[in-house]
């Protein structure tokens, strides 16, 4: 009897290991139930500020013929990339706020996680490319109209959206791939790659190995590029004999530093530290930063620290009044 049933029990595990859950449960901010509509009234406000205060950046962007350099078309493009970032997490975080129930299916799980890692692969793929752009109107301003060409901004763009989809496209599936056997229960607010590969069934190193090398391709290689960049920056602006060109030249790179070192900062604690190491609650708290507060942040950094923007809405605030 003994010997059928410990056979019957070796069936059933091997049955549930063969098999993987249909739904996830976020479980979001259940711990603190109190504070549920609060949360969704503050998490509301700060989604509809990165709504207007990007669109207003896309806007005057384009009817500003003053801000149609490259460097601004490249701040469009973050913009827009920052509200598709934001959309594809609060939105979903705010109904399970409201509804309280948490449950998401494997597919939608599947395209959030996609686009999460997609739009996030993007904004460090910019940040590097808007770097290299400061690199070229400060240290080689002369050749910069014919190097920063509107043909070649396009082309930046474009090449970063090539490199990102499909890197993230074969990540979303390999991890989707994995067997779900266990719990259901994602202790996060949206769907994220650390939470889900604590519930999967077997040996997920091919997993954590793969990420942890596009974790490397697409932050650590970016980062160093930006860093090589604004080192080269800094030692040109370093030479120059004008204090109030180098004055100049810092508060143009000042607000695109502050943003590289919020974003990188997060990201690497989040996806590059030793899976060992990470703790369930830091790494809520840190997505909580990364994808809430450093996007509300951003619009506010480049627009009251940029001279060039707080004329050109001055101009739009005149127009609308008069």
């Amino acid at each position: 009897m003994e010997f059928v049933s410990s056979t019957h029990e070796e069936q059933i595990k091997t049955e549930n290991s063969n098999t993987t859950s249909t739904e996830f449960f976020l479980l979001g901010f259940s711990d603190v139930p109190h504070l549920q509509w609060m949360l969704f009234g503050i998490f509301l406000f700060i989604y509809l500020s990165i709504l207007i205060c990007n669109s207003i950046i896309i806007l005057i962007t384009r009817i500003d013929h003053a801000l149609q350099t490259p460097m601004y078309f490249f701040l469009s493009n973050f913009s827009f990339v920052e509200i598709c970032y934001v959309t594809v997490t609060i939105p979903r975080m705010l109904m399970d706020l409201c509804t309280e129930k948490g449950t998401i299916s494997l597919l939608s799980c599947a395209v959030q996680l996609c686009f999460v890692i997609m739009l996030g692969g993007m904004e460090f793929l910019l940040l590097t490319v808007m770097a290299y752009d400061r690199y070229v109107a400060i240290c080689n301003p002369l050749h910069y109209p014919l190097v920063m060409s509107k043909k070649l901004c396009v082309q930046l763009v474009a090449a970063c959206w090539i490199c990102i989809i499909p890197v993230v496209t074969g990540q979303t599936y390999q991890i989707f791939s994995l067997c779900y056997c266990g719990s259901n229960e994602i202790n996060h607010f949206f769907c994220d790659i650390p939470p889900l590969l604590k519930l999967a069934c077997g040996d997920t190193f091919v997993n954590d190995l793969a990420i942890y090398i596009a974790s490397v391709v697409f932050i650590m290689v970016p980062f160093l590029l930006t860093i090589v960049s604004y080192g080269k920056i800094i030692w040109n602006i370093l030479k120059l004999s004008s204090a109030g060109g180098r004055s100049k030249a810092f508060s143009t790179c000042s607000s695109h530093l502050i943003v590289v070192v919020l974003f990188y900062g997060t990201a690497t604690i989040t996806y590059v530290q030793p899976k060992a190491y990470q703790s369930e609650s830091l790494g809520k708290l840190l997505s909580l930063f990364y994808t809430i507060l450093i996007p509300l942040l951003n619009p506010i950094i480049y627009t009251l620290r940029n001279k060039d923007i707080m004329v050109s809405l001055r101009k739009l605030q005149t127009k609308l009044l008069t």
